[in-house]
């Protein structure tokens, strides 16, 4: 009796998903986007607007782009992401159709469905791929995780109620209980 084969997905087919259909694809699979939260989308609203605001006043070339932002993170058409918030500091790495390699800074914001893809998933594929500095970002935890890559520094752990400052970004400082006020 022959073993069921697993489906194995490609570039082409997420990119043929229908329109309004979000998913990522990693390692052959398609992972499924559940719609956000109020509480995520003033989250990606208010970040986006506070790095976008601090870049544009420092003299910055880098983009701050919210999803949905498709992110080829090996730049190899093998990973597609979109994460919550990218911001990219090459120019040569975007295209109409998204980015193609590893953003400078990351931030996700967990759902409740998404926890483990953020901590466990994502955070090893952001490591790998590049990323100099990834925040996650946990509304029920009321916490922030800082990975900075790019000094192979242990993981900073802050609450709500504590300011974090990007390290990529120095002076760049936000207390997340703050935004949702």
């Amino acid at each position: 009796m022959p073993l069921l084969k697993e489906q194995t997905y490609t570039a082409a087919d997420y990119w043929a998903l229908p329109d309004g259909q979000r998913a990522e694809l990693i390692n052959g699979k398609l992972y499924a986007m559940a719609p956000p939260t109020l509480t995520h989308q003033r989250l990606v609203a208010k970040f986006t607007q506070l790095l976008s605001s601090y870049i544009d006043s420092h003299a910055g070339q880098c983009m701050v782009i919210p999803a949905p932002f498709a992110v080829n993170l090996l730049a190899d058409d093998d990973i597609w992401v979109e994460p919550d918030i990218s911001v990219i500091c090459d120019p040569d790495k975007l295209s109409e159709k998204g980015c193609s390699g590893a953003p400078d800074l990351i931030v996700e914001i967990v759902s409740p469905s998404n926890g483990k893809m953020d901590y466990v998933t994502k955070n090893a594929l952001y490591a790998d791929a590049g990323v100099r500095e990834y925040w996650i970002v946990d509304p029920q935890k009321k916490a922030v995780v800082v990975y900075h890559y790019e000094k192979e520094a242990a993981p900073a752990f802050y609450s709500f109620e504590t300011p974090v400052e990007a390290k990529i970004f120095p002076g760049f400082r936000i207390t997340v209980s703050e935004l949702l006020k």
